[in-house]
């Protein structure tokens, strides 16, 4: 739960940050939003969220 909300956290300030350096349009952080809520709801969430505790605990390990 903490390794989600944070990267959710550091997610969301790099999508902030790419709106304001325009580098990123409202309709592609739009379109950005909704694939990654339509592919937390899919067959692939479980492979994601694998995959992204397998990073998480690499990090130390650098």
């Amino acid at each position: 739960m903490a390794v989600t909300v944070s990267l959710l956290l550091v997610f969301g300030a790099l999508l902030v940050i790419l709106l304001r350096s325009k580098a990123l349009g409202f309709g592609s952080a739009f379109v950005a939003a909704m694939f990654g809520f339509y592919l937390a709801t899919s067959g692939a969430a479980t492979t994601v969220n694998a995959l992204m505790r397998a990073l998480v605990a690499a990090l130390p390990n650098l």
